[in-house]
């Protein structure tokens, strides 16, 4: 038979005074993995359709596909919010 011992530890409060500042933002983990912010400020993301079944789509397609596309001008704003930015 084993026996355990459990050990208990006192603990006193103290007061801690924190000052009346705003808490921080915390940028969107998510985001931050799928959106690149360019040098002149613009937001851009990988395409979609490139991942897989490349076989059975057209090689001209598969062109059109690549490369980086720029983030639409309505959803910027909520991105950026996003990205603390």
């Amino acid at each position: 038979m084993t026996s355990t011992t459990e050990q208990h530890h006192s603990s006193t409060t103290t007061a801690i005074v924190s000052t009346a500042a705003m808490p921080k933002n915390k940028t969107h983990s998510g985001t931050k993995k799928r959106i690149k912010v360019t040098g002149t400020g613009r937001l851009t993301h990988a395409g979609s359709g490139k991942r897989h079944n490349l076989e059975s789509k057209p090689t001209s397609r598969t062109r059109r596909l690549d490369g980086a596309k720029e983030i639409a001008k309505v959803d910027a704003p909520r991105i950026r919010r996003l990205l603390g930015i």
